[in-house]
Formats: C-alpha cells, sequence, structure tokens
C-alpha cells in the first residue's frame, strides 16, 4: 500500500511531499484547495482539525508537517538524509527540524491569514507588520549558522533543510525575502535548485494557497 499525502499547494504539506521525492518513496498525493476545512467538507471526516499535511502509511497517520519527514527517515532507515541519534550533530539536527514550525513558521501563518485569507475590514495591517517583524526577528540564529555553510547539518543536505527551506519558501511567498540576508537568499535559492524541490513545489499549482 503506498503512503498517502493531502496536500494543498503552498502549504507545509510541501515539507513531507519534498522529503519523499527526495527519497523517491512511492506515494498518492490528493490534492485539495486551501483553506481545505471550507472547501471540501467531506474532508473533515478524514482529519477532523481539517488541515495539511494529512499523511497516511499502513495504520498510521500524522498531520504535523516536520514530524512526517522525521518519521520517513526512522521508519525507512533514510539516514542518506537524516542523522542518526549517536552522530555528534543530532540534537541541532531535531532542533533545527522543530525549529522550522514552532519558531519560524508560526509568526508567517498570522501574516498568511491578515493579508491574504481574510477579507475587507478583517484584514489587519498591524498585525501583518508585527508578525512578519517577528518571523524576520526569529532568523537571527539561521542567519549565524549559514553564513559559513552550505547545509544546516552534518555539511550535507537533509530533512533539518527540508524543514527550514519551507519556512524561507513560505516567507518569500509572502514577500518578506526582500529581508533576508544574504547568506540565506543564497542558502534557499541552494534548496530550491533542488530537482526534488522543483517537482514537489509545482504539484498542484493551479490550487495555489495563495490564489
Amino acid at each position: 500500500m503506498k503512503m498517502k499525502l493531502w496536500h494543498c499547494h503552498g502549504a507545509r504539506s510541501l515539507r513531507p511531499l519534498w522529503a519523499m521525492e527526495e527519497m523517491q518513496l512511492p506515494y498518492e498525493v490528493e490534492l485539495l484547495r486551501f483553506p481545505p476545512r471550507f472547501f471540501k467538507k467531506d474532508f473533515l471526516a478524514i482529519n477532523p482539525l481539517g488541515t495539511v499535511p494529512f499523511f497516511q502509511d499502513d495504520n498510521t497517520t500524522m498531520t504535523e508537517s516536520s514530524g512526517i519527514c522525521h518519521y520517513l527517515v526512522e521508519k525507512y532507515s533514510r539516514y542518506d538524509v537524516g542523522l542518526r541519534p549517536d552522530h555528534s550533530e543530532y540534537g541541532d539536527y531535531l532542533n533545527w527540524l522543530y525549529h522550522s514550525d514552532a519558531t519560524l513558521t508560526f509568526p508567517q501563518t498570522i501574516v498568511l491569514r491578515y493579508s491574504k485569507l481574510e477579507q475587507g475590514e478583517r484584514r489587519l495591517p498591524q498585525a501583518v507588520e508585527d508578525y512578519a517583524a517577528w518571523f524576520i526577528a526569529r532568523l537571527r540564529r539561521l542567519d549565524a549558522h549559514v553564513e559559513s555553510r552550505e547545509f544546516l547539518c552534518d555539511e550535507r543536505f537533509t530533512i533539518a533543510d527540508i524543514a527550514v527551506g519551507y519556512a524561507l519558501h513560505l516567507g518569500q511567498s509572502l514577500g518578506l525575502d526582500s529581508q533576508y540576508t544574504p547568506q540565506v537568499k543564497d542558502y534557499l535559492a541552494r534548496l530550491q535548485a533542488r530537482p526534488a524541490f522543483k517537482k514537489a513545489s509545482t504539484i498542484g499549482a493551479d490550487q495555489s494557497v495563495l490564489n
């Protein structure tokens, strides 16, 4: 049975989609328009949260994008794009993996909602400005880390780069990349040049989260 991912173009489900493409794992994808809880009500019977990603692998179901990437590495022993627990940089690897969503993507969701998704007087320019500034401030650790590194851990590409790279990609989609440092811009460009990213990022483009 193939793994299955419910995915909206531009949403956090890009993380596991990109990871499966990097690993060349067989999968099925079901495309949804964002936000799916509004555009496809029967999706709530599958995932009561109404969010993407939603991921299924046999009897395993998951909803957290970085966690799915971590699961794929461990479940299928794909340490070519991950680190083993005995690696000296394992703690840093996990920290980047979960920093990507809890610290970086969270403020972007506020920017997205109140600049793109809400309409009319429900749009909140002050919230957009404040949370955009919050996101840029939260890039300071990354700014310093990639100043002399090609990738985040072990001098090679891992799922930590997928997780953080998505946050930077979303920021670019929201027009926040003008405030990225040169080294962060270069790091994002390296990630976006990867064939697996190019393929994954086009899937479902006609139903974009930002349309």
